[in-house]
């Protein structure tokens, strides 16, 4: 088993091992029943002394993760025993690089029908006829369009749409700064593959989002989480400790963040980009929510203000549009870009040109007229799942109304046994996201997060009635 051990971290060893097999384990990387390898075997593997490794199962083992057994060794716990087939249990002892995988469970409903989990849109509320008529003629009168790889950069046309787009809001930037990518997953992705190393340090709010966590992690990176307010990251507590451990990058989502919803203030993001050119790191700001706005437009992006390179801004054109069309843009200046276009090629050729041609006039003529639309429905969304919650939600579970985006963060008064309530959710067809994945998994999380976007509203409304009653009885057996 291969787990990446920064020898001169912040935590122990132990703590290290403990924690990366139980997001292994959580994530269903480790499947119930699976055998571990023996203390010894584990510790001449990792280079580390049995007592270690010792100290590591003890702690999986307190927490439930694991069962250990005297003379027959320790096993991932077994809520659900899953039969392995005789055939490819050599599978098991096959090593791999993956030391969680949080993003791939969270799509893993396929019968649920209440899916509160997933940060989406329902597909009556976006443009599909549009996009899909578009993408019918292209494949009928333009064939050979799926003959071509494209550039690697993205289609011309299409970045030029997008720069327009990005200049309106105050983005100074040429059609040259951007790159095409299949979703900004992709974007984080490349970043990550072309500047983080294994004990890289890599700055990230508390909570932040799951599919970030889980690329730098992949890295061997020592992630560092910044608490928040209702301002955003605390910039005073990130310069303290980037005063300990400077930083080799910066990840934020500070508008309509996700999971929590909260929107950095412009001083804030000032403040935040002052402290990356003192340090001469880069920023990644991860921008999916900012058109979603319900009353007023958020603060100007941090990469509006800055003059020299320090961030790499990520927009999400298909989350909003057709999420299975998978387009955003990167913007980046200088040789960061070059470097990040030098990866993409090697990663995937670059995106689909059939894709990008199909969501292209759509963009250039139709978002903003469907963007205003669209932010006055989920508004409409937002306020009648407010409502309910006001209405029905058991005594000590908080939250704060966001200002935009697609998703509620629910503090609840305890941690104990959400694990359980998310089993109990799951046989009434109900799902939601865990606050654990949204963290490194030092300190379980009293939160939960719920998307009022994901179906149709009456479904969201029939869902969410039924998930509070069940929280109900939950919280009420736990007290």
């Amino acid at each position: 088993m291969h787990i990446d051990l920064l020898r001169s971290g912040s935590k122990s060893l132990p703590q290290q091992i403990s924690e990366t097999m139980a997001q292994r384990i959580t994530s269903g990387l480790l499947q119930p029943g699976a055998r571990l390898p023996s203390v010894r075997n584990l510790a001449s593997s990792l280079k580390v002394s049995q007592v270690t490794v010792s100290k590591a199962y003890a702690e999986l083992e307190s927490h439930g993760h694991i069962s250990c057994s005297q003379g027959k060794g320790c096993f991932v716990a077994e809520r659900a025993r899953m039969s392995l087939d005789a055939g490819t249990g050599w599978q098991d002892g096959y090593d791999d690089f993956l030391p969680r995988a949080q993003l791939w469970r969270n799509f893993d409903y396929s019968k649920v029908e209440y899916p509160f989990h997933m940060a989406a849109i329902h597909g009556d509320l976006l443009p599909l006829d549009s996009i899909g008529a578009t993408m019918s003629t292209l494949v009928t009168e333009q064939p050979e369009l799926m003959a071509s790889y494209g550039n690697f950069q993205g289609d011309l046309e299409l970045r030029e749409v997008m720069c327009r787009h990005l200049q309106g809001h105050g983005i100074h930037l040429r059609s040259s700064d951007l790159m095409i990518t299949s979703g900004t997953q992709q974007g984080i992705d490349l970043v990550a593959r072309t500047f983080v190393g294994p004990g890289d340090t890599v700055y990230l709010e508390a909570p932040s989002y799951t599919g970030a966590i889980d690329v730098f992690a992949g890295r061997g990176a020592e992630m560092i989480f910044v608490p928040m307010d209702n301002e955003g990251m605390k910039v005073d507590v990130l310069t303290k400790l980037c005063d300990r451990r400077p930083p080799k990058l910066i990840y934020t989502n500070p508008t309509f963040q996700n999971p929590s919803g909260v929107t950095m203030s412009i001083s804030r993001r000032q403040r935040l980009l002052e402290l990356a050119r003192s340090y001469r790191c880069l920023i990644v700001e991860d921008d999916p929510f900012s058109d979603l706005y319900f009353r007023k437009p958020p603060p100007p992006s941090i990469k509006s203000m800055d003059a020299e390179g320090h961030v790499v801004y990520m927009k999400s054109f298909s989350k909003v549009i057709a999420p299975g069309c998978r387009i955003a843009c990167v913007a980046a200046g200088g040789n960061i870009l070059s470097r990040l276009i030098a990866a993409k090629s090697a990663s995937d050729l670059g995106s689909p040109l059939l894709n990008q041609k199909a969501v292209l006039p759509f963009i250039a003529r139709k978002y903003e007229a469907y963007a205003e639309q669209l932010r006055t429905a989920l508004r409409g969304r937002m306020e009648k799942a407010a409502k309910l919650l006001k209405q029905h939600a058991p005594q000590g579970v908080s939250w704060n109304l966001p200002e935009g985006g697609l998703n509620l963060w629910l503090q609840l008064p305890t941690a104990s046994g959400i694990s359980r309530l998310h089993e109990l959710a799951e046989q009434e067809g109900i799902s939601f996201l865990p606050g654990d994945v949204c963290y490194s998994g030092e300190v379980p999380s009293r939160h939960i997060r719920l998307c009022y976007s994901q179906m149709k509203e009456a479904d969201m409304e029939r869902g969410l009635r039924l998930f509070l009653r069940l929280l109900d009885k939950h919280l009420s057996s736990v007290r």
